[in-house]
């Protein structure tokens, strides 16, 4: 590895192992700043149907990065701003940003106590107009759209400097300009790695299950959830999914419903405005997450499933009850679930490995990482290039002491439901929505 004041080889070879929301920000990052010879390699097509950035839209909320370490708390300032002015001023990214205002509540004493500890938001927040009456959240949107009684809940709302991104063109966007610089995507059975190759304790490339194997001189692994399965990572990742539901709206809905603040309830579930491609509202049920462990292992392992289970079902239904009931036994129109793989911490995991040469590691997103597609590929090239920011290389350092017997079930801060990390062997074959394919 070259030093801080050595200039990197542009003529080097590198895979991208993954080519969702980090591989491809990690791809666009290293064409712009001239390596000249990429290759990312994914089971599947850009949107991988697995990604959690394959999405009509994402919250860019207030932050995501915490440490109890004193002397990292301005890393979490630092990933905002970098992310927000990727929003703001990327080309690439500026399309799919909407900044129509952000509310965040919750509405038992236990969410409440964690809304004003962790998100540093109560009725003395300078940024929050504090929420506190059905009538207080039903006046944030348009006459008609909110008409739930919202009991019990309370937040605040930021009118400006947040709201949502369209995810799924922000991550098409970003694998477009990348091609359009040189780097080589390569999909299907070709694409599809089933382990890194090894030579002399480095990684000196990947096989695929169609037997094709490539070599580099740098392996960057950004395979999310799946990485567990092509790297032992000292138990620092679990694959854990979330759920969604659509539901299809009206012309006049459309209307009605446009340029809405996202409404986000740490305890219950959040939506944004409908999209322009299908004319859909997306609702998120709120909850500490599903894995899919092996019978008698630790390993959770991801898959692709348009539908959701009941209980999921039940949770969007409850949520529309809550704030619009209009909507709340409206046929879902599509649903599915996605992945992504929580670090102990929930911080990022990006570093070089330890004890394997020329492995760079791109993962831990941690139900957090999309907001980030605009700069966290900058941060794994300043890490393949031996200069990221030292606050940022302990903060996203290989650290499997933080996993020391690991609580698989730990909910990690996060509330909704039963407020327990479910299992989908525990769902049953018929424990799922039964919603018609488009």
């Amino acid at each position: 590895m070259p030093s801080a004041t050595e200039p990197y080889n542009h003529e080097a070879s590198i895979l991208i192992v993954g080519a969702g929301t980090w591989g491809c920000s990690t791809a666009l990052h290293l064409a712009r700043r001239g390596y000249k010879s990429i290759t990312v390699l994914d089971k599947y097509e850009v949107p991988s149907p697995i990604s959690a950035g394959n999405d009509v839209n994402k919250i860019v909320e207030q932050g995501s990065f915490q440490s109890t370490d004193s002397d990292q708390e301005d890393v979490a300032p630092m990933l905002l701003d970098l992310a927000t002015k990727g929003w703001m001023t990327d080309p690439i990214f500026t399309p799919f940003y909407h900044d129509t205002g952000y509310i965040i509540c919750a509405h038992t004493p236990d969410g409440l106590e964690q809304l004003t500890t962790r998100e540093k938001i109560d009725e003395k927040s300078t940024d929050f107009e504090w929420l506190d009456s059905p009538a207080a959240f039903q006046a944030t949107m348009p006459k008609g759209v909110l008409t739930g009684g919202f009991p019990g809940w309370k937040g605040g709302f930021k009118r400006k400097g947040a709201g949502w991104v369209f995810a799924r063109g922000a991550l098409v966007a970003a694998y477009r300009e990348a091609k359009k610089l040189g780097v080589k995507f390569i999909t299907g059975p070709d694409g599809d790695v089933t382990q890194l190759l090894e030579e002399n304790d480095s990684i000196v490339g990947a096989e695929t299950s169609s037997g094709a194997k490539y070599h580099a001189n740098t392996t960057i692994l950004s395979a999310g959830a799946n990485a567990p399965q092509l790297l032992d990572m000292k138990d620092q990742l679990r694959p854990t999914s979330w759920t969604l539901a659509h539901v299809k709206m009206s012309d006049s809905e459309r209307k009605l419903y446009k340029n809405l603040p996202v409404l986000f309830n740490i305890e219950n579930g959040f939506f944004m405005e409908p999209d322009e491609e299908n004319g859909e509202l997306k609702i998120c049920d709120e909850h500490p997450g599903y894995t899919n462990f092996l019978s008698g292992t630790k390993t959770s392992v991801p898959f692709a499933k348009h539908q959701i289970p009941i209980g999921a079902e039940n949770r969007v239904r409850s949520f529309l009850k809550d704030t619009m009931p209009q909507l709340a036994n409206r046929p879902f129109s599509f649903a599915r679930i996605c992945w992504c793989a929580d670090t102990p911490d929930r911080n990022f995991l990006i570093c070089r490995h330890p004890e394997k040469k020329n492995l760079v590691l791109a993962v831990g997103g941690s139900g957090h990482g999309f907001m980030h597609i605009t700069s966290v590929g900058g941060y794994v090239a300043d890490e393949m290039e031996g200069v990221l920011d030292a606050r940022l290389k302990k903060a996203f350092r290989w650290r499997p002491e933080t996993a020391v017997r690991r609580k698989w079930d730990d909910v990690q801060s996060r509330r909704g439901g039963d407020n327990v990390v479910m299992d989908f062997e525990d769902v049953g074959e018929d424990g799922w929505t039964n919603i018609p394919s488009r």
